[in-house]
């Protein structure tokens, strides 16, 4: 695979980076990302993985756009509204770079579609927003050995995660279960501001681009913690749990030697 005259141009501010190649953008442009959820952290995620070149960029959600996510899910517009948010996004993607594949899925990711959806993807990256996704999410990764980046905000704070099935922590391994439905608030409830969902979604970005081409070492074994009301920022260190139902599921041949 080779890149065009206009595909140097497009990324030439990347490709002089030292730390970046012409093998990594090639890399990039033969990969599949699955953006699972199209709002506030979905909107930047789906925006930097296109401009950086990625391949294939499979957008999923169900909801459709309504006038209270458009503050921070800067990918829809007002005349978006009741349009579905996946179709919404793909569109505004195929503006930004003709040479992504930007596809849309108007579909609940659940434990009995997970596999079908992310077939063929090389990283997938949760933009969800309930604990129950993100378990259906994670744990379906894990069964299928798929490298995910975890992230969530709410309020001024968040926290992102990669994930590289069998040979670092999950999502299970870090939360074995989800806190009771009463215990957190949803951002419905408690709010949360754009610039933060900004800030967790460019997070998400950059370890997709981490674990598709290898140029740094992603926040595996991690959890980064983003307070923006105080502008810090916490890594606090997970490991793999023995016996954890999804590791459990994880193939051998995913494991490291």
């Amino acid at each position: 695979m080779s890149l065009s005259d206009q595909e140097l141009e497009r990324y030439s501010r990347q490709l002089v980076l030292p730390e970046w190649s012409g093998a990594a953008q090639e890399q990039l442009k033969s990969a599949t990302v699955v953006v699972v959820g199209a709002g506030a952290l979905g909107s930047p995620v789906a925006t930097y993985l296109a401009g950086a070149g990625v391949g294939r960029l499979a957008i999923v959600d169900p909801d459709p756009v309504e006038l209270s996510n458009l503050s921070r899910q800067f990918l829809h517009f007002t005349p978006d509204i009741e349009m579905n948010k996946a179709e919404s996004a793909a569109a505004k993607i195929s503006f930004l770079n003709p040479e992504v594949i930007a596809e849309s899925y108007p579909a609940r990711v659940e434990e009995d579609n997970a596999a079908s959806i992310f077939l063929g993807a090389d990283v997938v990256v949760d933009c969800t927003d309930t604990f129950e996704s993100r378990y259906v999410i994670n744990d379906a990764c894990c069964a299928i050995g798929l490298p995910l980046v975890e992230g969530g905000v709410l309020g001024l704070a968040g926290m992102v995660m990669s994930i590289r099935p069998g040979e670092s922590a999950c999502y299970r391994c870090a939360f074995p279960t989800p806190p009771p439905d009463d215990a957190v608030p949803t951002c419905q409830e408690a709010g949360v501001l754009g610039p933060v969902a900004g800030v967790v979604g460019s997070i998400e970005a950059l370890e997709a681009l981490k674990l598709l081409t290898g140029f740094a070492e992603p926040l595996t074994d991690r959890i980064l913690q983003i307070d923006d009301g105080g502008t810090t920022q916490l890594l606090v260190r997970t490991s793999r749990r023995d016996g954890c139902p999804a590791c459990a599921r994880v193939p051998a041949a995913t494991q490291s030697p």
